[in-house]
């Protein structure tokens, strides 16, 4: 259940970067002359990428591809407003449940196929279907008519979509859902071309093509990823000839590429600039910095003594002291959180009563739990996935339960794949004495609204939902926000998140500590892509220049 931990968590943790595409260009019938020029965007923390399958991606480096060579139907502007990819238009039904997608008549994948409404019908399914191994997509896709019976095998066709012509798709839901446009802006929402991964699933990554502004040109292995604009684009041919993605193991060896005019792009959430690099690269006009939509946080299990008491999660909250924990040990390369929605995410604007560090409070807190101190509390373990500045942040939280509340909290470093499977094991067996009490986990958007931190993660039937929190109220009020989807009604949706949020907080179903910073290098002679306040870049593909001297 916590593929996304791995996608948006390598060395610290992974935001979802969607690169994405202009609304404008002219038509693209026949191939055009492209543009010369290459722009050198250094991916850091793996050294290759093995898939470029939507259906399939779960990490970040591989995201990043995907973007640039597949499109859906609608994708997200820089302003995070949903906007028109492969669907010039779209009509919701009075109700909210049935959405109709009317596709452009020059879209094609990048052989210059057309690509038809049942392209999208079929992708769709492809998602879903149990045998094409994407867990995850179900419970991101489950609300169309149709999905829970695909995926679990008592159907073969997914009943809720429908291609009504070539260019007219129509998408059945189970009920209003207000988030499901911003869903459809995920990779897993992506067409793909009919039947060609499954041909070749091994050499597809040496020349995959999908509807998106680019198509792979180039892949050397533990090298890079050469993709070459794509002549049939919708919107008209990049303003650059190529895009080459290099791989980097090592960030600080990506760094130093960068500083030696190798590379036009560098950095992001997982730590692409070194922290003894940061003051260096805070120097330079090239740096773009913003909190990102993500959220490092403490998750507790509820179903364990002593994280079964409010008061003792709440005293454990009031312990951290997050102003020290971002400054000194991060470096000021992120944001104290107080709340699980991250800082500048929509419904933000909304205030929350936070709990914030008060020692005496803690103490008071763990008194009104039974316990005269920390060390009367039973053995205690925080796990998590072992890297550098993870640790840190690890060692930081076990100084101030032990300074604050006198806790003596075990630390427990794990691999990747090891704390992926201690954390899915929760889900079903999470009361015995081996499952884990207390982890240090992350969550990063990967759509721009709050059901994706709230209802998704929290609601008591969460499978996302490890450490087992529940509150009826906090159920009740993210239900029925979910499921308003009228526009006129959006301030009353993003109050009743607001309340539930307020509950998730208060009584601490996660642990709120920061959110990370995206910093990230672009050279100034680089023009057409922009940087949001959430961390994503955003490009107009039609408009992207290098000025450099052309490569």
């Amino acid at each position: 259940m916590n593929t996304h931990y791995r996608r948006t968590t390598l060395l610290l943790s992974m935001i979802l970067v969607a690169c994405i595409v202009s609304a404008c260009g002219p038509a693209a019938q026949q191939p055009a002359a492209l543009p010369s020029g290459t722009l050198r965007w250094g991916i850091e923390g793996v050294s290759d990428v093995d898939r470029l399958d939507p259906a399939l991606v779960s990490d970040y480096q591989s995201t990043i591809a995907v973007n640039l060579i597949f499109g859906g139907l609608v994708r997200l502007d820089p302003d995070l407003a949903v906007v028109g990819d492969g669907a010039e238009s779209w009509r919701t039904s009075a109700d909210g449940t049935l959405y109709t997608f009317n596709l452009r008549k020059n879209l094609a994948y990048g052989d210059g196929t057309p690509v038809v409404a049942q392209d999208f019908a079929d992708a769709l399914r492809r998602t879903i279907a149990p045998d094409t191994g994407t867990a995850f997509a179900f419970e991101f896709l489950k609300h169309i008519v149709g999905a829970e019976a695909l995926h679990n095998g008592q159907a073969t066709a997914l009943s809720g979509v429908r291609a009504l012509d070539p260019r007219t798709l129509e998408i059945s839901l189970d009920a209003p859902r207000g988030y499901f446009l911003s869903q459809l802006t995920y990779a897993l929402a992506f067409v793909v071309p009919p039947g060609k991964i499954e041909a070749d699933a091994d050499g597809w990554v040496s020349h995959a093509f999908g509807s998106g502004p680019f198509r792979v040109k180039e892949h050397q292995d533990d090298k890079k990823l050469v993709l070459e604009g794509n002549p049939y684009y919708w919107a008209g041919p990049p303003g650059v000839a190529n895009v080459e993605l290099i791989f980097f193991a090592d960030t600080a060896a990506a760094f130093t590429s960068y500083r030696a005019g190798d590379l036009d792009i560098m950095g992001s959430i997982q730590g692409g600039i070194p922290a003894e690099r940061v003051a260096e690269a805070r120097g330079l006009p090239d740096l773009r910095a913003a909190s990102a939509p993500v959220l490092r946080y403490i998750g507790f299990n509820n179903r364990r003594p002593p994280f079964d008491n409010v008061y003792v999660r709440q005293a454990f909250a009031q312990a951290v002291d997050k102003q020290s924990l971002t400054q000194q040990v991060l470096s000021a390369q992120a944001t104290s959180a107080g709340r699980i929605l991250p800082t500048g995410f929509l419904g933000t604007s909304l205030p929350i009563t936070s709990l914030d560090y008060d020692p005496l409070g803690a103490r008071s807190s763990l008194g009104l739990a039974g316990y005269v101190s920390g060390s009367s509390l039973p053995p205690i373990s925080l796990t998590y996935s072992h890297d550098t500045d993870t640790e840190k942040v690890a060692q930081f939280l076990q100084r101030n339960w032990r300074d604050t509340l006198g806790a003596d909290v075990r630390l427990e470093g794990l691999t990747m794949d090891a704390f992926i499977a201690r954390l899915d094991s929760m889900v079903t067996d999470s009361a015995n004495d081996t499952s884990l009490q207390m982890y240090l986990s992350v969550w990063g958007a990967d759509y721009p609204d709050p059901h994706n931190f709230l209802s998704l993660q929290l609601q008591s039937d969460s499978p996302y939902n490890n450490g087992h929190w529940s509150s009826a109220e906090f159920d009740r009020l993210t239900a029925e926000a979910d499921q308003i989807s009228d526009p006129g009604r959006a301030a009353e949706r993003l109050r009743l998140y607001n309340q539930a949020e307020q509950i998730a907080v208060r009584e601490v179903g996660w642990l709120p500590l920061f959110n990370p910073e995206v910093n990230i290098l672009i050279r100034p002679t680089v023009r057409g892509l922009s940087f949001t306040p959430q961390g994503i870049i955003a490009a107009n593909w039609t408009q992207v220049r290098i000025e450099s001297a052309q490569r």
